[in-house]
């Protein structure tokens, strides 16, 4: 398969479609941005695209809570597409605001091919703010997660309210011995947050940032690779080409860790 489609979808409240797609487009794919309502009412098919993107921002305000509005949206009008969706093999990707989004779906965790049944929570930040920043995420080798793989860390920023993950112990002990837990929060030198703020800025259990399905095709996260599509995006770039400089080396040659965590996407459509 030569050609991957990847659907962004916008809708009232989310806003980071721009930067998505485009990151998308740098990863190798032909993104497609739509609004939540053209794909319910059938001017634009899921059938027609490899990858879902549920994006960030604030749907519907965050009203009743952040992604529930557009989660009871989606699976009372196109539940039974997006099931189909996953059964023919497709990526599902929330970012942020889409990572609520898909738990309040039930399409993770995904425990046992079940894709409807709620079992996680992202409440609001420990700290009680709002938090804007960059952090440090370790990632588990040893996840099936399909965007993930061959990075073993990476920066990206967060910003948001509702990001502390939360579970039953049951649910946390299955995804930790499933290897379901993609990222982690970590320390600036990649040790384990263990909690400590502000590397793990929300207060999440196990410094969780982002989780995948048994699968490794469904994946969420709070971070924002898309924001990573540029080395310049980085807060620290004018001293890595610097430091780049000094030690003879080039500096920003080849794609940014957002960018190649999206690629892995887009290879693994392509392999099918």
């Amino acid at each position: 398969m030569a050609k991957v489609n990847a659907l962004v979808l916008t809708g009232f409240g989310l806003n980071c479609d721009g930067e998505t797609a485009r990151a998308f487009e740098l990863a190798g794919a032909f993104s497609h941005r739509a609004h939540i309502n053209s794909l319910i009412e059938g001017s634009i098919r899921l059938e027609d695209h490899h990858i879902l993107v549920f994006i960030g921002g604030f749907g519907w305000g965050d009203d009743h809570g952040a992604g529930v509005i557009q989660a009871v949206r989606l699976k009372t009008k196109l539940g039974d597409r997006i099931l189909e969706f996953i059964e023919r093999g497709r990526l599902v990707m929330g970012i942020c605001n889409g990572f609520q989004a898909l738990v309040n779906l039930g399409l993770l965790p995904g425990f046992d091919g079940d894709y409807q049944t709620r079992s996680i929570a992202l409440t609001p930040n420990a700290s009680g703010n709002f938090r804007d920043q960059w952090v440090r995420l370790r990632v588990n080798e040893k996840s099936p997660c399909v965007f993930t793989q061959g990075i073993p860390e990476a920066d990206f920023p967060v910003r948001h309210g509702e990001g502390q993950f939360y579970a039953e112990d049951a649910v946390i002990h299955r995804l930790q011995n499933e290897h379901q837990i993609a990222l982690r929060y970590a320390l600036p030198d990649g040790s384990p947050a263990a909690g400590r703020f502000p590397y793990n800025p929300n207060g999440s259990v196990d410094d969780i940032a982002g989780i995948c399905d048994p699968t490794g095709r469904i994946f969420g996260l709070m971070p924002h690779p898309e924001a990573y599509h540029d080395w310049t995006n980085h807060p620290d770039w004018l001293r890595e080409r610097e430091r780049a400089r000094r030690e003879g080396r080039p500096f920003g040659e080849g794609p940014t860790v957002g960018v190649r965590l999206l690629s892995n996407a887009v290879r693994y459509m392509q392999g099918k």
